[in-house]
């Protein structure tokens, strides 16, 4: 072993999923160690078991006799951003159509705008205490889009953004560029700027892991979303979509077919989209903020993980449709709203969440696993998934470091 050795004891309860992608009903079997101690080194889990049968060490680390869970992984969040939507809430709640506060210059148009006249070091200040936020709730992996820049180069200082706000945070960030909303005119020229310019411009750079493209009526058709996604897959990257936020027009057909890391959202999912993920190796990642916040209806969380899909768990965290910088509330909408129950939501928020964002080395806590943990205020680790208003995380475990 390299590294300092830590063994971190007095764990009343070590609760973990098992290594990799759940599916179905095994998202429900957790591994639950009482009396519990982890071993760590390298900023790497090297061995968990019963205290009684550690390995000796120098350096003991007592957690006070509360639970230990994975450290959370945020899939999906649009924390990149400038302005406000305050007055779209106000209209939303009185009852104005979405289209009527479009008009009058508000919705995703007053975001790009407002985005737009920050530099990046400024949207990174702006991005940051986000990012800390998520932290500690209990996220220490964060996915962060693109997708509020009125053109290529807005959209490239939205990623660089998100690099300058990642050098400066000590948990991980994955960032993805997301095509949201074509251009009223154009949109070949558009797709076709995508896919020669802009894709490959971002591969080059390394700016992005992934692409995410928004597949609805009202943004890229299922056509143009096939164009952007094989230009990614040719340059190396990653391939996500948005889809059946509002209708099913294929957007989760197509991201199965084409082996998507991940679709999110599906609050319209119905059941040719929650068998066709069933049959996938593709992730179906549920956003209960926007259920919440929006009051749309949920995504089909148990209709999916019956069926035997692998159910995955995000914030959303953006200005207009789910203003919620907690990952520990995600899961506990998570259980409310979508119906998991608490052990499958905990799979949902931690190596299913890091599924879908193509990470196999975090979400478990097991020997070879990054040692990303958290430190509970409870003896019991229901508390994560039932406390509503407050943090039932205590401490923070980043690579073994406590924040």
């Amino acid at each position: 072993m390299t590294g300092a050795e830590t063994l971190f004891t007095n764990i009343c309860q070590l609760v973990t999923p098992g290594v990799g992608v759940q599916r179905g009903a095994a998202m429900r079997d957790l591994t639950v160690i009482p009396d519990a101690a982890m071993l760590v080194s390298g900023g790497v889990i090297h061995w968990v078991g019963p205290r009684a049968e550690a390995p000796g060490t120098a350096q003991e680390h007592d957690l006070s006799g509360v639970a230990v869970v994975p450290g959370l992984t945020d899939p999906h969040t649009h924390a990149v951003w400038a302005g406000d939507r305050l007055a779209d809430f106000e209209a939303r709640v009185q009852g104005v159509p979405y289209e009527e506060i479009l008009a009058r210059g508000g919705g995703i148009r007053s975001t790009t705008k407002a985005t737009s006249v920050r530099t990046e070091s400024e949207l990174a200040a702006l991005t940051l205490p986000r990012l800390e936020a998520l932290l500690r709730s209990g996220a220490t992996t964060i996915e962060i889009k693109s997708g509020y820049g009125h053109d290529f180069d807005e959209e490239i200082k939205i990623l660089q953004a998100s690099y300058f706000a990642e050098t400066e945070f000590i948990g991980s960030v994955v960032r993805t560029l997301l095509l949201h909303v074509p251009p009223v005119e154009g949109r070949k020229d558009y797709v076709r700027g995508v896919c020669e310019q802009l894709i490959p411009e971002v591969a080059s750079e390394n700016l992005a892991a992934a692409v995410d493209v928004f597949t609805e009526r009202e943004a890229f058709t299922v056509e143009e979303t096939r164009a952007i996604l094989q230009a990614a897959k040719t340059h190396g990257l990653q391939t996500k979509l948005h889809a059946d936020q509002f209708h099913a027009i294929g957007g989760t057909e197509l991201a199965c077919e084409l082996g998507a890391l991940s679709v999110d959202h599906l609050e319209a999912s119905g059941p040719a989209q929650i068998a066709a993920l069933a049959a996938s190796n593709t992730v179906a990642t549920i956003l209960p903020g926007v259920t919440l916040h929006l009051g749309l209806p949920a995504a089909p969380g148990r209709a999916l993980i019956d069926a035997g899909a692998a159910v995955a768990v995000g914030t959303d965290l953006n200005p207009g449709s789910s203003p919620l910088f907690s990952a520990q509330l995600a899961l506990a909408l998570a259980v409310r709203l979508c119906r998991l129950t608490p052990a499958e939501a905990l799979t949902a928020c931690t190596v299913n969440a890091a599924a879908a964002l193509g990470l196999s080395d975090r979400g478990a806590l097991a020997p070879g696993q990054r040692a990303d943990f958290l430190a509970l205020h409870s003896h019991d680790w229901r508390d994560l998934p039932y406390t509503l208003g407050a943090s039932p995380v205590r401490s923070v475990f980043v690579s073994g470091t406590e924040l």
